[in-house]
């Protein structure tokens, strides 16, 4: 499957909580082998009735195989996506907790969140970021750890975050919009 068709299956683009579904079961079959409509839910923090519900169109749209009742498989197509759902959610985490040194509850959650709205190539940005840096020199994480002792003890205590992120924006010619993203002038 090419990049541009792993989100475009059948006739529509995957929702966010298709890819929800679709990550979940990929990750339950390789815990456990046989996915359930109850296994779902857990994992979600959904009721049956909504699993079942978007089983049925997961299934319309060939990605699982999956009979009321019974256990349920991902079809080779469902596979592919899953796994593509899976690593992403993965790349986002790991740059978070490796490079960022974010918790990793919080990475997880965050990345999570994230998944949905990275495009492909600023994905492959990020991994080819963490190859860089994993790679780029013999002492490669020192400037990791000065990062770390920056973020603890360099950072102004007289200004507050949106007071930085504004004089970053103003000092690299950014606006910034009151939802906090960006863009340039």
């Amino acid at each position: 499957m090419h990049k541009k068709d792993i989100n475009n299956t059948s006739q529509n683009i995957l929702t966010p909580t298709m890819e929800d579904y679709l990550e979940a079961i990929f990750n339950l079959a390789k815990e456990k082998g046989a996915v359930r409509v109850r296994d779902i839910a857990k994992r979600l923090g959904v009721k049956m009735p909504a699993v079942s519900n978007m089983l049925k169109t997961l299934r319309k749209r060939g990605l699982i195989k999956y009979e009321k009742y019974e256990y349920l498989e991902l079809t080779g197509k469902g596979s592919k996506v899953g796994r593509h759902i899976a690593q992403r959610h993965e790349i986002l985490r790991r740059f978070l907790t490796d490079v960022l040194k974010v918790d990793f509850d919080q990475a997880d959650e965050d990345a999570y969140r994230m998944g949905h709205a990275v495009s492909p190539p600023t994905l492959e940005r990020f991994v080819d970021f963490m190859i860089f840096v994993k790679n780029c020199s013999p002492g490669r994480n020192d400037w990791l750890e000065h990062f770390g002792q920056y973020r603890e003890h360099g950072q102004p205590k007289d200004k507050s975050l949106k007071q930085r992120v504004e004089k970053v924006a103003h000092e690299n010619n950014v606006q910034i919009k009151e939802t906090g993203m960006g863009r340039e002038r």
